[in-house]
């Protein structure tokens, strides 16, 4: 009896050893666990974080709360970096790299909720609403109006922007769609917004900040300025660029005239000497440096001139023109003369230190320059919110806004030896490289997404520790909580809109209770961050790619 139970355990045992032999997974490879883990991610931000395929940028773990540049409802859509193209690109890098189907189907749901909030003209407020446009109305009188520092969402221009990247991000990810798989879904959707870039171009190159044109708003007494010629955040070097990727990859011959327009504006928007640079802004009559929101006075702005310099090399790289470089030992001699004295840096304390750099020939410098006298102008604020508060500049570097720098850091010295060294290079390599000088299409970027570098640290092959790290951390849902600093105080009516002059705001992010604009927080929150999943998923990219 013993002999026949003990042979039935072995069989047992046996049987139970083959279904777990059968059953067990194997262990997986470190690129399995990477392709697993970019699944799960993207599965939970596009069934659970997205709202019909669309993104702001951060939300609270139970969506009881989300922003965007500002706060945001659940049914509204970002536009903005890094918003919802900036998932749809990253998207197509997923495909790209792993060649599953999934991430390309999700692009496409991407691509559909960005064609739903086209408008009419053919491009993009910074943001649009499912629930319709009463519903983005309402937000704009709210939450929109009572953001002080954020006088962009203040006003209701029912049009398209090209601010901050926006029509221009969504536009190069509908480029991209198309051209993947020459799907004839998007043609229609990017058409349009060719021809929007086309129809707003000025006949002199340029393109105004908002189209089609509004000039309803008036502010504190100045003209409206969304018209004005704009090169602030990339608005001429943004849109050149989407339409030479056009023209490079569907061969769309008659963009070249209005791309090499608009490039050779550059060096016509460049003041003469001695202050030999660029404005942020221009008024259309006669090129002249204009204002814009009420902390943006009219000026020569340090930062964008050396920004031009670059683009002026860029295009001459392009060109083998050398009008592009004519300019520019002007500009490097005016930018050379910017350097402040040490008591104007020291009276503008932390907000003027933290603009330099030791480890490099940077020097710091006024962002703002008066175009006729030379002088800097330094920007200011009083008061409390946006009903009773006002910015204003003056020669006064102490006490500057927190919220948009009256300082920046420039290093002439790096220019000029750039600028050497393009001068130096054979036209006839720089024909190579060029899609006006070399005809025939040429092939996109496999890779759209950048991928962020910190302060002075070489970008890494990330290691498979590092993507173990990367996994451990992402929570039984699939996705990455992120320490977020950044929250508004929700809108609430202000009955008293007495004029101010409390300095108490001065260098905050914020006002008082009024003021909807983002701040930091003293305890920071936990969020899902968009930004987070994209830049954890490009270092999971780079991890695959990288072999």
């Amino acid at each position: 009896m013993f002999i026949k139970q003990l042979h039935s355990t072995a069989i047992l045992v046996a049987t139970l050893g083959v279904i777990f032999t059968a059953t067990a997974k194997p262990k997986q490879s470190p690129d399995d666990e990477v392709r697993n883990a970019m699944r799960r991610a993207t599965e939970f931000m596009m069934e659970k974080a997205s709202y019909k395929g669309g993104f702001v940028w951060n939300y609270l773990p139970d969506f009881s709360r989300q922003w965007g540049e500002m706060e945001a409802k659940r049914t509204m859509v970002w536009i903005q970096p890094p918003g919802t193209p900036s998932v749809g690109h990253l998207l197509l890098d997923a495909y790209h790299c792993t060649g599953d189907e999934y991430y390309y189907e999700q692009a496409k749901r991407v691509a559909n909720a960005l064609i739903w909030g086209q408008l009419p003209c053919g491009g993009w407020n910074y943001v649009f609403d499912f629930a319709g446009e009463n519903s983005l109305k309402e937000w704009y009188s709210t939450v929109g109006k009572a953001g002080w520092r954020l006088e962009e969402f203040q006003h209701y221009y029912g049009n398209a922007t090209y601010d901050d990247g926006g029509t221009m991000e969504a536009a190069s990810f509908l480029l991209r769609m198309y051209v993947e798989k020459n799907d004839p879904t998007y043609r229609p959707a990017l058409d349009k917004v060719i021809q929007f870039v086309l129809e707003s171009q000025y006949p002199i190159g340029g393109w105004p900040q908002r189209y089609p044109l509004r000039h309803d708003h008036p502010f504190q007494g100045r003209a409206d300025y969304s018209s004005f010629i704009t090169l602030n955040d990339d608005v001429i070097p943004g849109v050149i660029e989407f339409l030479t990727q056009c023209y490079q990859a569907l061969g769309m011959q008659n963009l070249k005239e209005p791309i090499l327009r608009a490039m050779y504006l550059i060096p016509t928007l460049q003041q003469g000497a001695p202050y030999a640079g660029w404005a942020d802004q221009y008024t259309v009559e006669d090129l002249k440096p204009a204002h814009a929101r009420s902390y943006e006075p009219r000026a020569i702005n340090t930062s964008t001139t050396a920004e031009m310099v670059h683009r002026l090399m860029e295009y001459y790289k392009l060109t083998a023109d050398s009008r592009f470089l004519i300019g520019i030992p002007a500009a490097i001699e005016y930018l050379e003369t910017l350097a402040l004295p040490e008591d104007i840096i020291k009276r503008g304390g932390f907000a003027a230190r933290r603009r330099f750099d030791p480890n490099s020939e940077s020097f710091t410098a006024a962002r703002f320059i008066h175009p006729e006298t030379g002088e800097p102008q330094f920007v200011h604020r009083e008061g409390s919110n946006v009903y009773n508060g006002r910015y204003f500049y003056d020669q006064n570097p102490e006490g500057t806004l927190a919220h948009y720098g009256s300082f920046t850091s420039v290093n002439p010295k790096a220019l000029r030896e750039a600028y050497e060294a393009v001068k130096q290079l054979p036209k006839e390599e720089l024909a190579k490289e060029s899609p006006f000088l070399n005809m025939g299409l040429v092939p996109l970027k496999k890779y759209y997404t950048r991928v962020r570098q910190a302060w002075g640290i070489p970008i890494q092959k990330p290691t498979e520790e590092r993507m173990r790290k990367l996994i451990s951390e992402m929570t039984e849902e699939g996705y990455w909580l992120t320490l977020q600093q950044q929250t508004s105080n929700p809108y609430k009516p202000c009955t008293d809109m007495t004029p101010s002059t409390t300095r108490e705001f001065t260098s905050t992010y914020v006002g008082d209770e009024f003021d909807t604009s983002p701040y930091t927080a003293k305890e920071p929150v936990k969020v899902i961050s968009v930004r987070t999943y994209i830049d954890n998923m490009m270092q999971m990219i780079q991890f695959l790619d990288c072999k």
